[in-house]
């Protein structure tokens, strides 16, 4: 039944949402709640072939709450829609029972979808499984599966399967912990390794440019006429201090 469908996703928003006062406030103030309402009906009428009128529906529930998902696609039960805005769920995506997504959340298609019209009616977006959440502003792209209760943290880009029970991080997404337990990741971090790269390079040309005396020379005195401002007495690499986590 529809109402019994509506009290769930009405009772797990108290349950879960701290900020949730009353079932009443659920009701009228919360867009992810009216975005599943306009989604349950766009999607009985894209099952019943009547595609244009399905779009239509689907797109007053977007202007109305900032949240576009597709008539086409599959939501489980309980499925939360933590702020709203900007979440987008396209046409295949399969989302599982209990699973919670916040704002800015993208559910998209892979590359595949480049091909336009030879690829309609193909499965080309994501597969969440149950109790999957999914921080703000991640993108899950593609025919790919996120498994039963993993975890995607904010800003991830995730573009390979996931099993579950874990957790994924980073762009791009990498599993960190799996049923607890960290994972040995041999994947590198591609921005930290770019920088670590720079910082080498350069303390190699500073090592050649030290042993020129007369441009060292010429450094001395441009140092003496233009002291640092402030004095500081840290010496430490602000390279190493970034590579180590400070100030992310």
């Amino acid at each position: 039944m529809f109402s019994d469908y509506l009290e769930e996703i009405i009772s797990t928003i108290m349950e879960l949402d701290p900020a949730a006062r009353s079932r009443f406030e659920v009701v009228l103030c919360y867009p992810g709640f009216h975005a599943v309402v306009f989604h349950r009906l766009s999607n009985k009428l894209w099952k019943s072939k009547r595609l244009t009128l399905a779009r239509f529906v689907s797109h007053l529930g977007r202007m109305l709450t900032g949240i576009e998902i597709h008539p086409g696609a599959t939501l489980g039960r309980r499925f939360v829609i933590d702020h709203s805005m900007g979440v987008v769920i396209g046409e295949t995506a399969v989302v599982g029972d209990d699973c919670f997504i916040y704002q800015g959340v993208t559910l998209g298609a892979g590359p595949e979808a480049r091909e336009g019209e030879k690829t309609r009616g193909v499965k080309r977006h994501p597969t969440l499984g149950n109790g999957v959440v999914v921080g703000s502003g991640a993108v899950i792209q593609g025919d790919i599966t996120i498994e039963d209760n993993a975890r995607v943290s904010s800003g991830s880009i995730v573009l390979k399967n996931v099993s579950a029970n874990s957790i994924v991080v980073g762009v791009p997404g990498r599993v960190i912990y799996r049923d607890g337990k960290k994972v040995d990741n041999s994947i590198p971090d591609i921005e930290a390794e770019a920088i670590k790269r720079l910082k080498n390079r350069l303390d190699s040309l500073e090592k050649k440019l030290s042993s020129m005396p007369n441009l060292c020379e010429d450094d001395d005195k441009s140092d003496a006429e233009n002291p640092e401002d402030g004095g500081s007495t840290d010496n430490s690499d602000p390279v190493d201090v970034f590579l180590q986590g400070a100030g992310i």
